[in-house]
């Protein structure tokens, strides 16, 4: 893998933790307001078990700032979009319960 791959519009520049990948490419085909979904800093946790969680927290200059946890993990998503917060929480939760 390059160190940075463009995948439509998910732009891999770390490694993603287990479950997100599936999940990031179904809220990308579902949603084409999203221009494009950058991956950060993965960290353990204690409670991220089971399934796919995503909680939207701050807005960034160009979007919004996301937590993902799966898999006794934690990781940051950056998502460059004009949606709401409302809105892109509903997208979310839909690419997460496909």
């Amino acid at each position: 893998m390059r160190l940075r791959q463009k995948n439509d519009r998910l732009k891999v520049e770390h490694s993603i933790i287990d479950g997100v990948k599936e999940m990031l490419q179904r809220l990308l085909a579902s949603t084409p307001e999203i221009r494009a979904v950058i991956p950060g800093v993965i960290r353990p946790v204690r409670d991220a078990r089971g399934v796919v969680k995503v909680h939207v927290t701050v807005p960034i200059t160009n979007g919004w700032k996301a937590i993902a946890l799966s898999a006794g993990a934690r990781q940051e998503l950056f998502i460059s979009t004009p949606l709401s917060k409302d809105e892109l929480e509903r997208a979310l939760k839909a690419a997460v319960s496909k």
